[in-house]
């Protein structure tokens, strides 16, 4: 997307709840002044919205006076966009000013989203009042200077906030088809990427979420800057990702998402989207044929112009990201790049600043497991108690709900009993095959040592553990460093601690390998303490 724009603002709501609050009835509100541009660029840009079947408010009078009617307040305050067309008179009219006033307005207050489009005007002039724009700006504030001071106030402070909004200029972009095309583009893909807003909903605890890691990126701070999301797997990483990409987006020049980093590198794919990352950030499709024109300097100077948001998810090593992105200078000022990992390391390792992605409360995953359920907040009551189990047996974890809720979905009573009954005796395999990613990725060493805390230690205090440990041949200390910056393991209060899904993974491996080795002196020794502790340990070993 190129934009012409003197500066970058917000784009994008300043609050998550208060863009999904606001009831649209239009998708744009056109704000010109009708002598100026309605007969030829305004009409051109109406004629290719509609065309297009966005839903457009155009006011057709042509007379107005020094106040905005009730009806035209409106219009603006339903409408998901506006667009200014800023010309060189428009600063002669009260009443685009006042409109103009009113539409900053809605944007505070509801997160309207607002384009300014500087047609045939310097958006200095617009900002400074300057230039012929600012000789018609003078000629109001004669007129009103004696009976409204403040409101000429507030006009100069709503002429220097638009023309600070991310916006195109008929001067950057000619002629006037190719800036209507761009402009009716950046409207298509700022609406598509509101328009998701109903499925917010089902996102629990997502708007905290993304209040929390909004703060931590620090959009618009001219440093280029590394925010990783870490956590368990399944624990909502790469949704709130995806949440964050669809809401700042827009402030962005060019934006990115790579999904599945670590599946693309075992596949040996990085060096190929490498290339397409590069291409789409630059819109430049030349950087698909040689490695020595993706390479040269010039492509990374060009690059380090561009105020780039990129989304690395699922990184699990270091070279990863550095095979994508080689140099950490590679994005211009202003640049965010959000990676999810499961692996702390990762994010030490690049320097990231690091968001430890928590579980949901109790509240928030009951609300979770309802709406994939029973696609409602409030079920019946007859299913309290059976819904307090299934999150008990969560323990936070969206992915765990959701796929508990759907397997629960429009089954009675009878079924959830029985349901909850299997979980006692087998684990759900799809649920464990996402936890257990990060347990395959550890060397033999470091997977002995979780199978010992998860069947042993778990609760126990670390040096306790440790000295027993330390008999048994293990290194603890690197050891349980890796197993936490896996994120398989916490350290509370000197306590090993650890999530009761990673540790029935744990478990149920444990299983696994006693069908395949029986008479292992290792397995009986589990089993014959597991057995003791059959209060901890619901599964029966069929050995």
């Amino acid at each position: 997307m190129k934009m012409a724009s003197s500066s970058s603002s917000s784009c994008y709501p300043p609050s998550l709840p208060a863009a999904m609050a606001c009831q649209e009835k239009y998708d744009v509100f056109l704000s010109f002044r009708g002598q100026d541009t309605r007969d030829n660029f305004t009409s051109h840009l109406y004629e290719a919205l509609n065309r297009k079947k966005i839903y457009t408010y155009m006011d057709h009078r042509l007379d107005r006076g020094d106040e905005i009617s009730p009806a035209l307040a409106r219009a603006i305050q339903e409408s998901k966009l506006s667009v200014i067309v800023f010309f060189k008179s428009y600063a002669n009219s009260s009443w685009c000013l006042t409109e103009l006033v009113h539409i900053l307005q809605c944007r505070r207050s509801n997160g309207q989203l607002v384009i300014p489009v500087f047609y045939d005007i310097d958006p200095s002039h617009v900002r400074k009042q300057e230039g012929n724009f600012g000789q018609a700006f003078s000629q109001l504030e004669v007129r009103f200077k004696a009976t409204n001071m403040d409101l000429v106030k507030q006009w100069r402070a709503a002429l220097e906030e638009a023309a600070n909004l991310c916006g195109w200029d008929s001067e950057v972009t000619s002629p006037d088809s190719r800036l209507v095309q761009a402009i009716v583009e950046d409207i298509l893909w700022k609406l598509n990427y509101i328009s998701p807003c109903d499925h917010f909903e089902d996102l629990v605890g997502i708007d905290k979420r993304y209040e929390q890691i909004k703060s931590l990126l620090c959009v618009g701070s001219p440093d280029v800057r590394i925010v990783g999301l870490l956590g368990m797997g399944g624990i909502g990483k790469t949704t709130i990702a995806g949440v964050l990409f669809q809401l700042l987006s827009c402030q962005f020049e060019s934006c990115y998402f790579l999904k599945g980093v670590r599946e693309k590198s075992e596949k040996g794919e990085l060096d190929f989207w490498r290339k397409e990352l590069l291409s789409e950030l630059l819109e430049d499709n030349n950087l698909n044929m040689s490695n020595s024109y993706i390479e040269s300097t010039f492509v990374r100077r060009r690059l380090q112009r561009k105020r780039a948001l990129v989304v690395f998810d699922d990184v699990d090593k270091p070279s990863q990201f550095k095979s994508l992105v080689k140099v950490h200078d590679l994005f211009g000022p202003g640049s965010r790049i959000i990676v999810t990992t499961r692996d702390e390391h990762v994010l030490n390792n690049i320097n990231a600043h690091i968001h430890r992605v928590e579980e949901l409360s109790n509240d928030e995953a009951l609300q979770l497991l309802h709406l994939n359920a029973f696609h409602t907040c409030s079920p019946a009551t007859d299913y309290s108690e059976l819904s307090q189990r299934v999150v008990d047996y969560a323990k936070g974890i969206p992915l765990a709900l959701e796929v508990m809720g759907s397997f629960l979905s429009d089954k009675n009573i009878q079924e959830w009993e029985s349901a909850l009954g299997k979980l006692k005796t087998t684990s759900n395999q799809d649920i464990h095959n996402v936890l257990r990613i990060s347990y395959d990725r550890l060397d033999q060493k470091e997977k002995d040592l979780f199978l010992d805390i998860a069947c042993f230690f778990k609760g126990e205090d670390v040096n306790n553990a440790q000295k027993v440990l330390d008999g048994c041949g293990f290194y603890v200390d690197i050891g349980l460093k890796i197993l936490k910056h896996k994120s398989l393991i916490t350290m509370e209060n000197n306590i090993l601690q650890m999530h009761d899904l990673i540790q029935e993974m744990g478990w149920e491996i444990v299983r696994q390998e006693c069908i395949k080795e029986p008479g292992s002196l290792m397995q009986l020794q589990y089993i014959s303490f597991l057995s003791k502790r059959s209060v901890l340990f619901p599964f029966t070993f069929p050995c």
